[in-house]
């Protein structure tokens, strides 16, 4: 981040979350306390590292964040009931079971990464003046350790929440989420109904959106779907000296050019449309004027969102061709040859119809249509009204009281849509202010929050726990 922009979170954490921090675990304005920084490089330092197909690098490095948090939040494992999940995920119980509880859900299991492409080591746990560095301190590891962080402080000032509070840690949200999908059964075998469910999603963003000088808060109250299409054809194999008009690469090829050529059309959806008419509120009287008109709105949204891959993905469902493979050897004809392509599943789109989309798209019989994988269709719409909804705004609002809050559309996945049949309301929301050139840090090089950032987040938390678990409505 640019140093004016530091300073500038440093204000809101001075004026907002920060003050509510404990004597114990205090966290001073814009500063997370020197604890507080060493128990999140801690948890960096642990390669919890989930690969492809939902292999564990490490399970020891998996055991040893347990061991890690237990030593490091007593006073959370003294007072709340700890149930580990499918070997490794971490589901806490908190308070009485009086009506519908709250879920709050995080993950610390991280990507894999290329250590030479870092200017630190991405399992260091550096620290600098400005930044703690280090993969999982945006994606999510840093979610973690803040409620945990929260939750700590609170019992230390004797805080007893009023109804049950779940804290739901994933250890495989970069693969298939299956410890989410564990935790979520076993809530339900048990009767359990959930008022609402607060996952990662949406962040305070600011300059991801021309002619909005604000920063935005965004709210994710939908998510999109996914399903891996997988497409396979067969060639006659032989020498590569005598080739058919179309190898069996070519035939790929030629359907992945298609898909990505005829992608699914471009829709304004109701989540997006009321996004768009909020983030106008704060736009010039020009752009707010021709928002404000039917028959302009959604032809504007369709090229204000157009401008970056970042917000086109909120208009359609995506096509991304993400593997292909076929052949052994330079001047040998594959018998056979694959892909797989990506779709993230707007809202209103299903599964069944994007595979229909694929098959009728590329028009060729030779070529085997299929999912692969676990789909999942995209989640219902949460209110934007009611006692959880406005528990989550006024902790916005006291946290980043110069941003606006927007209710949006979440166009990646996570663990949240496996409560989603048990859970009344489902929101989408990382307490963290990012830059558009931070969103590539997720997932990319040099993954870093500042600490004023994470100071916040503690903050954030802090704040947002009593008012969920004080409010009757909820429970």
């Amino acid at each position: 981040m640019k140093k004016a922009f530091f300073f500038v979170v440093i204000a809101i954490v001075a004026t907002g979350c920060s003050q509510t921090a404990t004597s114990a675990r205090r966290v001073e304005p814009g500063e997370p306390s020197a604890g507080a920084i060493e128990r999140l490089t801690d948890a960096v330092r642990l390669r919890t590292v989930s690969e492809q197909g939902g292999v564990l690098s490490a399970a020891a490095e998996f055991r040893g964040f347990r061991e890690l948090v237990t030593k490091h939040f007593p006073l959370t494992h003294a007072k709340l009931d700890l149930e580990i999940v499918g070997e490794h995920s971490l589901l806490y119980s908190w308070g009485p079971p009086t009506g519908e509880a709250i879920l709050l859900a995080a993950h610390y299991d991280v990507v894999p990464t290329e250590s030479e492409e870092w200017s630190v080591g991405p399992f260091a746990g550096t620290v600098d003046e400005n930044f703690i560095w280090g993969r999982g301190t945006l994606d999510n590891k840093s979610s973690v350790m803040a409620i945990l962080e929260a939750v700590e402080s609170l019992i230390a000032e004797g805080y007893e929440p009023q109804g049950r509070i779940y804290l739901a840690f994933g250890h495989d949200e970069e693969n298939e989420g299956l410890g989410a999908k564990l935790m979520a059964s076993a809530l339900e075998k048990r009767g359990e109904r959930l008022a609402m469910v607060l996952d990662e999603g949406g962040f305070v963003v600011e300059g991801i959106v021309d002619g909005v000088d604000r920063p935005l808060a965004s709210v994710g109250v939908a998510e999109k779907g996914y399903v891996n299409v997988e497409l396979v054809t067969a060639g006659i194999g032989g020498h590569s000296s005598i080739p058919p008009k179309t190898t069996a690469v070519g035939r790929i090829a030629r359907a992945i050019a298609l898909l990505e050529d005829h992608p699914m059309p471009a829709r304004v959806i109701p989540v997006t449309r009321t996004q768009i008419e909020r983030v106008a509120t704060v736009m010039s009287w020009g752009r707010r004027a021709a928002l404000s008109t039917p028959l302009i709105s959604g032809p504007l949204i369709k090229m204000t969102l157009s401008g970056s891959p970042e917000t086109e993905a909120m208009l359609r469902t995506t096509t991304a061709a993400t593997l292909v493979s076929g052949g052994v050897k330079s001047n040998v004809l594959p018998r056979e040859a694959r892909a797989v392509v990506n779709f993230r599943i707007l809202p209103g789109d299903t599964v069944a119809e994007v595979l229909e989309h694929v098959r009728t798209t590329i028009d060729d019989d030779a070529v085997t249509v299929g999912p692969i994988g676990e789909p999942s269709e995209a989640s219902p719409v949460s209110r934007t009204e009611g006692a959880a909804y406005e528990a989550i705004a006024e902790s916005i609002r006291e946290c980043f009281p110069e941003a606006l809050l927007v209710p949006s559309l979440v166009v990646g996945m996570t663990d949240s849509r496996r409560y989603q049949s048990i859970a009344r309301d489902v929101y989408r929301f990382l307490p963290i202010r990012m830059a558009k050139a931070d969103l590539s840090r997720m997932h990319g090089t040099n993954e870093r929050i500042s600490r004023s950032g994470y100071a916040g987040m503690i903050g954030f938390y802090r704040v947002l726990i009593p008012r969920l678990a004080g409010r009757k409505a909820l429970h």
